[in-house]
């Protein structure tokens, strides 16, 4: 580290005055004033201290040592191989994807990134940043930018919870220093493998740190040993100092449970060699105690264990034996009942409510009182009002009063309340995110316990401060008093109006809920498409709030009545008018929307938006304004409004075709509802006149086809008399030649059948309707015979057959007996043909039931989800086409492992022949020739797979940016397809999916590569290249100004033109590359451009540099202009420049000396000025500091010369140890002292 020492007059005063006094030696006269030396002036810097050198002492007068800061920022360098980049593209290195990819990279870690491109084509990349934006980063440069690898490691799956570590830090840590993406198999996977996904050599890297990770747990082991629960103690020793010094010794953990857990299994854990010495030296113990046990009786026996648990509590014995005698001492002989006291049990009354506060938040009271008597064991029982309290007498008694007066405190300051409010108020008690119940708690520091939905209550308790609990009640109890006066009110809106009253941002709603604040406005979803706003609050409020948004439904549908006027095309500018102002007028003055089509649409149409009035108002204008343009006719024709849909065709074909021959008239029929039979058309006179006769022809000629009559029938007998398959009606149809229309559902005349035709044809129609009708008034009750074992077929599904039966003959009612009736007869009630044609249905029904199959198809298993479809749609089509039912087995999961061969270009493969399992057989019933075409038709849902060739080299962009093309193939054809891995090299592309779907996607799959092959010859064609050699003085007029002439060139011939960089050997070689004779022309073009640079002649001209700026002008303003008259190049010097008024132009003979003689002519013009500023600039020139006159700076010196400065001795400059003068206000003496800057 260099630095910069500067002495100024205070600076040095102040050094002076902090000098400590010394005895002046030497020739220095006492009378002159005390002279500095060079190292007082100016203190040498610390140097780096001798390793014996204390910390605390200072190094020089510049103070103590300044301690090292580490740096925050650090640099990491890595390179990527060319084989390995992502993208290869180095024509627009820089530029392309790579730098998208780092921006984006920079602005989501915050590191800096440098890519630089090596010799060998690959990537060095320089990521500078904190260490964990630098690792972030890097992590993602080689996802991105680096072609990715994976590999699978297996370890025992008990070991993946270590990978992963607490919380996934360890997974997180691992990633980011292998710069990989790990992936775990789920608990529930029964894989073992862990995938690893990133670079060859990341991938080494995690695969190793996974190994290691795996062998630590290889070495430790886990050992549970069930013991009886008696010999625990003597296995832990008193104080469980044993097992304290078992564990040291061994080094195994060894976990034995309390007395008060009932478990009876030791646990240990470590490695496996300290783990194996650990359980034997327990059992040892276990069995050395066992054999020195007294035997006996077994009742005896139980009580010798539990008094000698209690015994080695307390006391210390040498042995088992010892406990034994004292045991059989104390059971045998009399005693005085010290140990039986030893221990109490007591319980506390306490509400129960107040349990959980006495237990305190997160057990902190309870938690202190066990801390201070750890022996105590307290017990709490829900719905109970008491506490049990289990240890020593001291400790329990000690236990007994703290809980007491803990209660006795809550009892004071605590009280509870219970309120019955109905379930259905309960989410708004609570709010959104409990907005409501939060603010309650809050405020009146209370607990409010709301029941759950499941619980389907209505009590809600509130516990807390007694005034808290009260205000929390009131406020509650309020609320529902205002819910349960709450009304919701649907209002029903036009989706199209929703966004306009809620307005830009919701400014326009947002006025409508600070009105009624009180009122909450819920608009539905825009995917629903739903029309109904939903209002909700009190009643009043709502009513009021409904009014105002109705009255404002009411003011958009009033203004958005909408026009369309069909205007001339070549009149629509006149409409607009000079700078709009036409349109602009109408607008204003009619107070309407008009939009006019695009200059480049076809449309004629003119559309007016705004209230009826107002729209044909400017209608009316619009008309007027093409009328006194043009020689346009208007006329009126009558034609009955039923023959309007069939005038105008299909899509408007007829009417637009009667248009087109009329030269372009315009027709204009009624809006369909109007009731109106006018049909308006508008154009030229003869054009007006040959349309109108075309329409009444075509009128009369629909007349004659058109004769409508009208029948009622009850909707109930309507698919009756369309029959099964429209059956009935077609034999109408076809008999008669005339068509029948029935009302659609959402017709407001569900009863009114329509016959539409020629005349006779309808009439006829209409008698025969009217007779199969008047057949279907006339009911009848008939009976007939269903053997009971069919019952359950009609009745089954909530009478779902039965329900189809009525609908299909025209409501007749069908009957069968109670379930469990030995009877057998059905009644029918309806119109005589409906029962006699369900009679005839339901025999049919029965004959297939009796002629019923089973039939069974074995399909492995993996296959059924896709035979199913989406939500079951495909065996759902196939039973209702076939009229079958088909039962799919349930899954055997322990069977899915257990994979098929497959079936490869759609027949099964010969490596193993197929088992069936029960798992694999989907049952067909109905009848026989109906279960074979089912079965059929499960066979060809059977997905196959086929090979297809397609060559490695193509699979990149088969599978196109993120796999988007070939998933763009796969939903398009309904198949999957498989792309080998990039490692594997294959020439082969799999495609699995249904027998048709294959073979449309190995079609398309086959097309795709005649496309890729053809780019790719394509690119063969257009790498072509040549290299033009151009002296480099050329290169900038080649170039041009910003790229201009040399991109000019590069589009007029499609070329690609390469300069040569800086560092280049050959600094003459431009490399063209493209299609050859784009080449070969583009070579031209630079080879004509250069003869012409050669014809130029260059001179030099000496302009005085004073000259220069004015002759440039502001921003070059003035030389470009000057440089565009003459036709010249005009190049001015460098600052710092050998020749400073060296002026260059280059250019034709002529033109140069017509340049230089101009700029000549400029210099002396801007000379005068020159001149006339700087002897301007003389007489206002301050004094000098240091000259003569008596100026400020003279100071004590008499004599008008320059001020003396600073004088210090001992210079280094002086090795004579002179004196010598520094003159602080000039720079020139001080910058000898300033060391070069640091530039690293």
């Amino acid at each position: 580290m260099s630095s910069v020492a500067v002495l100024t007059p205070e600076s040095f005063a102040e050094h002076r005055s902090g000098l400590k006094d010394q005895e002046i030696t030497g020739c220095v006269p006492e009378d002159e004033a005390y002279i500095p030396t060079y190292l007082e002036a100016f203190p040498p810097l610390p140097e780096k201290g001798a390793p014996g050198e204390k910390a605390g002492e200072q190094a020089s007068a510049w103070g103590s040592k300044i301690r090292p800061i580490k740096a925050s920022i650090i640099t990491q360098v890595f390179h990527v191989p060319l084989e390995e980049r992502r993208y290869k593209d180095n024509s627009q290195f820089g530029e392309g994807e790579e730098a998208k990819v780092c921006l984006d990279i920079m602005q989501r870690t915050g590191a800096h990134i440098e890519l630089s491109l090596a010799k060998d084509q690959g990537l060095s990349i320089m990521v500078t940043g904190k260490l964990d934006s630098v690792m972030k980063a890097r992590k993602e440069i080689v996802a991105r930018l680096q072609t990715q690898a994976s590999a699978t490691v297996a370890i025992p799956k008990e070991h993946h919870r270590f990978v992963i570590g607490k919380n996934g830090e360890k997974l997180q840590e691992l990633e980011l220093k292998t710069a990989t993406k790990i992936a775990i198999p789920r608990p529930d996977d029964p894989s073992a493998n862990i995938r690893i996904t990133g670079t060859k050599e990341g991938i080494e890297k995690a695969r190793h740190e996974i190994l290691l990770i795996s062998a630590e747990q290889d070495k430790r082991a886990v050992e549970r040993l069930s013991l009886e629960k008696a010999f625990h103690p003597f296995i832990a020793g008193a104080h469980n100092r044993l097992v304290q010094e078992l564990s040291q010794e061994t080094g195994a953990r060894i976990s034995i449970p309390p007395p008060s857990l009932p478990k009876d299994e030791i646990v240990i854990t470590g490695e496996k060699e300290a783990v194996a010495l650990a359980l034997s030296r327990i059992r040892a113990i276990y069995d050395d105690k066992k054999v020195e046990a007294v035997a006996p009786s077994d009742s005896t026996l139980h009580v010798l264990f539990i008094v000698g648990e209690l015994v080695c509590n307390h006391c210390l014995f040498r042995d088992f034996r010892e406990v034994v005698n004292v045991i059989w001492i104390l059971i045998y002989k009399p005693f005085v009942p010290v140990q039986a006291k030893s221990v109490m049990v007591v319980e506390v009354t306490a509400p129960a409510w107040l349990h959980r506060f006495i237990i305190g938040k997160k057990g902190q009271n309870i938690g202190r009182i066990t801390q201070q008597l750890p022996r105590v064991h307290i017990e709490f029982t829900d719905g109970e009002e008491r506490i049990s309290l289990e240890g020593p007498t001291e400790e329990v008694e000690q236990a007994q009063a703290q809980i007491q007066e803990i209660i006795k405190d809550l009892l004071v300051r605590m009280d509870y309340t219970e309120v019955i409010i109905d379930q259905r108020f309960h989410r708004h008690l609570i709010g959104k995110n409990g907005a409501n119940i939060n603010r309650i708690k809050e405020q009146y520091k209370v607990s409010v316990r709301i029941p759950q939905d499941s619980e389907r209550s209505g009590l809600v308790r509130i516990e807390g401060d007694p005034k808290g609990v009260q205000l929390a009640r009131r406020e509650l109890i309020e609320m529902v008093q205002r819910m349960e006066n709450e009304r919701t009110k649907d209002l029903i809106v036009e989706q199209k109006f929703h966004r306009t009253i809620i307005g830009q941002k919701g400014e326009k709603i947002k006025e409508v809920r600070d009105k009624f604040p009180e009122v909450i406005i819920n608009f539905p979803d825009p995917s629903q498409k739903s029309d109904i706003v939903q209002l909700r609050g009190p009643k009043n409020e709502v009513e009021k709030c409904a009014k105002f948004l109705q009255k404002i439904i009411a003011d958009l549908i009033e203004n958005s009545f909408s026009l369309s006027v069909p205007i001339f095309k070549q009149f629509h500018k006149n409409i607009i008018g000079k700078g709009g102002a036409n349109i602009k007028k109408i607008r204003e003055e009619t107070n309407t929307k008009i939009d006019l089509p695009t200059e480049n649409s076809n449309s004629e149409m003119i559309v007016i938006t705004g209230k009826k009035s107002n729209c044909e108002a400017a209608r009316d204008r619009i008309l007027a304004i093409q009328r006194e343009l043009a020689n346009i006719k208007e006329t009126e024709v009558a034609i009955p409004a039923k023959l309007h849909n069939s005038l105008i065709g299909s899509k408007g074909c007829l009417v637009r075709s009667i248009m087109e021959d009329c030269g372009g008239v315009h027709i204009h029929f009624p809006s369909e509802g109007s009731g109106s039979d006018k049909v308006t058309i508008r154009g030229p006179v003869g054009e007006v006149e040959k349309a109108k006769k075309q329409l009444l022809q075509l009128a009369e000629e629909k007349q004659v086809n058109n004769f409508t009559a009208e029948l009622q029938a009850k909707p109930e007998y309507h698919k009756f008399l369309i029959g099964r398959g429209g059956a009935n009606i077609r034999r109408v149809r076809d008999k008669t030649g005339a068509r029948i229309i029935f009302p659609s559902p959402d017709d407001s005349e569900q009863e009114l059948i329509t016959i539409v035709g020629k005349e006779e044809a309808v009439r006829q129609a209409q008698k025969e309707l009217e007779s199969l009708v008047k057949n279907l008034d006339d009911v009848v009750e008939d009976s007939m015979v269903v053997d009971v074992r069919h019952h359950r077929h009609f009745v089954c599904r909530r009478g779902q057959v039965l329900r189809e039966l009525a609908e299909e003959y025209g409501g007749v009612a069908v009957s069968f007996p109670r379930t469990g009736a030995s009877s057998q007869r059905v009644t029918l009630k309806g119109a005589k043909d409906c029962v006699e044609a369900a009679k005839k249905r339901i025999q049919e029904l029965i004959e297939d039931l009796e002629s019923q199959v089973s039939v069974e198809v074995t399909i492995p298993q993996r296959y059924h989800r896709a035979i199913m479809g989406p939500k079951g749609c495909r065996i759902q089509y196939i039973t209702r086409e076939h009229e079958v039912q088909i039962k799919f087995p349930e899954r055997d999961d322990s069977a899915a492992g257990q994979e098929a061969p497959p079936q490869e270009n759609g027949d099964v493969s010969s490596e193993a022949e197929f088992v069936p399992r029960k798992c694999d057989i989907i049952t067909i019933a109905g009848r026989a020739e109906k279960c074979e075409l089912a079965k059929a038709a499960l066979l060809a849902l059977v997905p196959i797979t086929e090979d297809v060739e397609v060559s490695y080299e193509l699979h990149r962009y088969i599978i196109g940016q993120k796999g988007s093309g070939i998933r763009k193939m796969m939903e398009e054809y309904e198949v999957n397809i498989w792309v080998p891995q990039p490692e594997k090299q294959l020439d082969v592309i799999k495609v699995t999916g249904l027998v048709a779907n294959v073979e449309r996607a190995k079609q398309g799959l086959l097309e795709r590569v005649k496309e890729l092959q053809a780019e790719q010859e394509d690119r063969a064609l257009r790498s072509f290249k040549v290299t033009v050699s151009v002296e480099p003085k050329f290169h900038p007029k080649i170039i041009g100004r910003k790229g201009a002439v040399i991109s000019q060139i590069r589009k007029d011939h499609d070329v690609s033109i390469q300069f040569p960089d800086k560092g280049d050997e050959q600094q003459d070689l431009i490399v063209i590359s493209g299609y050859e004779r784009n080449v070969e022309e583009a070579r031209q073009a630079i080879q004509q451009l250069v003869a012409e640079l050669q014809e130029m002649v260059s001179h030099d001209v000496h302009l005085d540099p004073r000259t220069h700026a004015r002759i440039i002008g502001a921003r070059g303003k003035a030389i470009r202009k000057l440089m565009e008259e003459f036709k010249v190049d005009i190049r001015f010097p460098q600052p710092g420049s050998d020749e400073p008024d060296k002026v260059t132009v280059m250019g034709l003979p002529e033109t140069v000396d017509n340049a230089i003689d101009h700029l000549l002519n400029l210099e002396e013009e801007y000379m005068l000025s020159v001149t006339e500023t700087e002897t301007l600039a003389a007489y206002m020139k301050p004094p000098s500091r240091y000259g003569g006159g008596g100026g400020a700076g003279g100071g004590d010196d008499s004599s008008g010369g320059p001020a003396k400065g600073f004088v210090v001795r001992d210079a280094p400059w002086n090795a004579g140890g002179n004196k010598v003068i520094l003159h602080v206000d000039c720079g020139k003496h001080f910058t000898l002292f300033q060391t070069p800057r640091d530039t690293r």
